[in-house]
């Protein structure tokens, strides 16, 4: 073991090469690397010490505690405080946290469940470190953030305050995993102050990279007993809070307000002549119970059968009790629920099924989205098939903040269906077989990064079991280093040139575009079509197209194979008048009887039905000389022909 008085300041770490963000290949925190400091540090025979998150009130925050006792932080080892520290002793458990001076319990409750689930805690946990062997004061642990696993490198100096843990400590005095791992969390999101308050939401994805839904408990979903059986026999984790402000008041009946925490479990127990459903909580002060009903010292243990009793209750002061699920309702607010995927929604009468996700990573912008909500990211996604029983799709949208900037303004943020002033919004649906956008927003004219998710149910019918889910085409400002499908898509066909022709575009709308059934019902782009195409999007007149205009061109493909589809309500394949008119207006536009009477003459077959080829083509010069007309008519006090005229006129020529 290293001498505890010679310690090695380290700054810098290297960055890896290739892409990063997987569990196998780690983004590093600070660009500092764990094998190469410790192994630097052991070389040298010295401690590590971090100057990026160092030993220091700046790591604390100024504003956690007042001045006289920040100046009164000690730092020390666990070298320092014990003679044989450990990182684990005798495995990992809910029951080694209890809650420091930090108002951090909604990490903490998070923590909690996360013990209880072996595949996640060994992703946050790594094996490869201890003070048993290669000790160098050097730790790590993983975080996921914004869709990336990082690893978080830390030296294992804990702050003290008049000889008490400010942090987490652990119940058995010479284990440190969770001051450890909070210190990471801590260093991760800027500061000790910054896990003063928080989200139990936010802590339960940054742990496993799953996905979260909230359920209100005082307005609850009528299938939340469901939810609740599925979500325990999934495996899920599960948190849930009080309301009122975080101020440690407990109530008479050990309840306390404004606080998180753990579901530890779900059971269904014999009682009486009758059946019970309880549930198991647990409190990550470590301490404090609930008094009522099925708590610890409650008569009603009395009356289970003795098997019940011996597999379920446990009479310790831990902080963690049973209550009836009619109380949790009662007592406390908000349910929180979290898996990889959103297995608590697989509940009734189902067959084998799975889910899909397709994430997506970019900017939204005031200056973007000004004007239109088509301008907005847009995402489109296909319900191929449903049970109308069940939910099928979980969409879930998370606002980026920059590193080191865990404290910036949380903005208020939705898709178009909710806004929630939290990091993270999600919602569930049952949606029948169809197209649908998701359009990423925000009520505050400020810029935002965002990642969303869309998770969506595979049902398994048998001769379809194993079919892939149906692709999602992402429509998208472009935007470096960010969704990049539509640019993938290009090179592809430009050959890995930088413009595409006719013939390319041709291909490419054929292949890519119409793999639809609906939309390849009828026909295909011809050639001629596509010149037409070239020559509307192409703003350098040199017959092809950049990955710019391009870009431009899939945003609109993507927006009116989802109106086509929205209209075309008998599944033909075709839109007849009626439907095309109703297209015209759902993208905005306007279009008189005469001109529709032209746009099926020249566009339509000779049923007047107009197939999704022939309907991009027209829609396209239709946007375009609209907006052409718009730009024309701008500042003149005399225009010689109407809108409409004018239209009629280039619209059949």
């Amino acid at each position: 073991m290293l001498a505890p008085g010679s310690a090695l300041m380290w700054e810098q770490g290297w960055q890896t090469t290739g892409a990063t963000g997987s569990l196998q290949n780690l983004k590093k925190f600070n660009n500092q690397d764990f094998n190469r400091l410790r192994a630097l540090c052991l070389s040298q025979g010295l401690l590590f010490e971090d100057a990026t998150f160092p030993a220091h009130v700046s790591s604390i925050g100024p504003n956690l505690l007042p001045e006289d006792k920040l100046r009164r932080i000690q730092w020390k080892r666990p070298t320092e405080l014990q003679r044989n520290p450990y990182l684990i002793m005798d495995g990992v458990s809910r029951f080694d946290i209890m809650q420091g001076e930090i108002g951090d319990c909604w990490m903490l409750a998070a923590l909690g469940s996360v013990t209880l689930q072996k595949q996640f805690l060994e992703n946050v946990l790594p094996k490869d470190q201890g003070f048993q062997d290669d000790y160098a004061g050097i730790f790590h642990f993983r975080f996921w953030q914004y869709g990336d696993w990082v690893d978080v490198v830390i030296d294992d100096q804990l702050p003290f305050l008049n000889g008490r843990y400010l942090s987490v400590h652990p119940r058995t005095s010479n284990e440190f995993w969770p001051s450890l791992l909070e210190k990471a969390y801590a260093k991760l999101r800027g500061s000790y102050q910054n896990l003063h308050g928080g989200y139990l939401s936010d802590a339960l994805v940054d742990l496993t990279g799953g996905v979260q839904v909230q359920f209100s408990l005082k307005d609850p979903p009528p299938d939340l007993e469901e939810i609740l059986k599925a979500a325990n026999k999934s495996k899920c984790l599960m948190g849930c809070s009080t309301s009122g402000q975080s101020g440690n008041i407990e109530l008479r009946n050990g309840i306390v307000q404004g606080h998180a925490y753990t579901v530890t479990g779900v059971a269904k127990v014999r009682y009486r002549n009758g059946w019970k459903h309880i549930i198991r909580i647990w409190n990550p002060w470590g301490h404090g119970e609930w008094k009522g009903p099925w708590s610890d010292d409650s008569p009603q243990w009395d009356h289970v059968e003795p098997k019940f009793r011996e597999a379920l209750f446990r009479n310790k002061a831990d902080g963690e009790f049973w209550m009836s699920y009619e109380n949790f309702q009662e007592q406390f607010s908000w349910l929180y629920i979290c898996n990889s995927t959103p297995t608590f929604l697989d509940f009734g009468d189902q067959r084998c099924t799975t889910w899909s996700v397709d994430r997506h990573m970019n900017l939204w912008s005031p200056v973007i989205a000004t004007g239109a909500v088509s301008t907005n990211p847009q995402y489109f996604f296909k319900v191929p098939d449903y049970d109308p029983k069940t939910y099928n799709v979980v969409i879930s949208l998370m606002q980026k903040h920059a590193e080191g900037m865990q404290d910036a303004k949380t903005l208020k943020i939705g898709f178009l269906i909710t806004t929630s002033l939290t990091r993270d919004v999600t919602n569930y649906f049952i949606l029948s077989p169809g197209t649908y956008v998701v359009v990423p927003a925000t009520t505050e004219d400020q810029e935002f990064e965002f990642i969303l998710r869309i998770f969506m149910k595979n049902q398994d019918y048998n001769e379809n079991a194993n079919s892939p889910p149906s692709p999602v085409l992402p429509m998208d400002v472009p935007r470096q280093n960010r969704d990049s499908s539509y640019k993938a898509v290009f090179l592809r066909y430009a050959k890995q040139g930088s413009a595409i022709d006719a013939s390319q575009l041709q291909q490419l709308l054929n292949e890519v575009i119409l793999q639809d059934e609906m939309t390849s019902l009828g026909g295909r782009f011809s050639f001629d079509s596509c010149r037409g195409i070239l020559s509307l999007m192409d703003l350098n007149s040199d017959g092809r197209l950049t990955l710019q205009e391009f870009g431009s061109l899939w945003r609109s493909l993507t927006k009116y194979m989802v109106i086509f589809s929205k209209e075309d309500r008998n599944h033909s394949g075709f839109l007849d008048l009626s439907e095309l008119k109703s297209a015209i207006q759902t993208a905005g536009l306007a279009a008189n009887e005469q001109l529709l009477r032209l746009m099926a003459l020249r566009y339509s077959d000779a049923a007047r039905r107009i197939g999704f080829s022939d309907f991009v083509c027209c829609m396209l010069r239709l946007e375009t000389m609209t907006y052409a007309f718009q730009n024309l008519a701008e500042g003149r006090s005399q225009i010689l022909m109407t809108a409409m005229e004018w239209l009629t006129l280039v619209m059949y020529t």
